[in-house]
This record gives C-alpha cells, structure tokens and sequence, in this order.
C-alpha cells in the first residue's frame, strides 16, 4: 500500500522563510531513515505558492478560472510530499508520526493518506458495495 505524507503550508514557508537548520536536519535524517528502511517512494518540496496558480472549475465545460499566487489559503496549500509503500495502515501511522515538524516554527501539519491504486482498491471498494447491494437485497427477500 501507497500512503502520503503531506506538510501543509505555514505562513513562513510562504513568506520565503526556509525551515529551521534543525528541522532540515531532522527531515534529512527521517527521510534517510525511510530509504534505509526501504519504504521511500519519493520526496519532494514545493516552492511557495507565488510561483504557482491555482484553477478552479466552475462549470462543467467552461475553461478554468486561473488565480495566480500568492494564494490566500495557506493552511489549506500543501509544501511538501513524501510517499511511502508499507505493508499496513498501522505501519504508515508509525512512520507518519515518526516525521518531524516540517517546519521547525510550531506550526507544522501532516496530512497521511493512502494513495489510490487501480489495481487493488478499486476492485476492493467495488466488490465491498456489490456484497453490500446483495446482503441488502438477500435481508429484503426473507423479511417478506
């Protein structure tokens, strides 16, 4: 299974603010920590959301509505990624509260999620409605 850590955004990091040297290092030795463990997938760091846009669809159809940064939003923008493959979700919680403040400024979030693979969980969620659907209609038929 695939899982993301996420950093959200801070106010320094938009402000062009680098991280504390201890949190660089932290990160470093955490990241190391990962590829020695053999989970790393990738690791990578966004530049402030100045030199991005944002596009939002209104309408089904219409071309985008284009907002250029800096973006208003921060604690909802995302800085960073990292992205793992272990073998559980208790597995990708242990790591991810293993990760250091991303930040080093107290105002670090960490966002994990697993990662939608066409493969296995497509087919999982499918076959869990269908049996669902079928343990519905089976329940229907005997309380007539």
């Amino acid at each position: 299974m695939k899982y993301v850590l996420m950093s959200k955004a801070t106010r320094h990091l938009e402000a062009g603010i680098p991280p504390s040297q201890a949190s660089t290092d932290a990160l470093h030795d955490f990241l190391q920590e990962l590829k020695e463990a053999g989970i790393l997938v990738a690791a990578e760091q966004f530049y402030p959301s100045s030199s991005g846009l944002r596009m939002s669809f209104s309408k089904p159809g219409d071309r985008p509505v284009l907002t250029w940064g800096p973006l208003d939003e921060v604690k909802e923008l995302v800085s960073s990624f990292t992205i793992i493959e272990v073998n559980s979700e208790e597995e990708a919680i242990e790591w991810a509260l293993r990760m250091p403040d991303p930040n080093g400024y107290g105002e670090g979030i960490i966002e994990l999620r697993r990662i939608y693979e066409q493969s296995s969980t497509f087919v999982d969620s499918l076959q869990q409605g269908l049996e669902h659907e079928l343990r519905s209609q089976i329940g229907m038929w005997k309380n007539r």
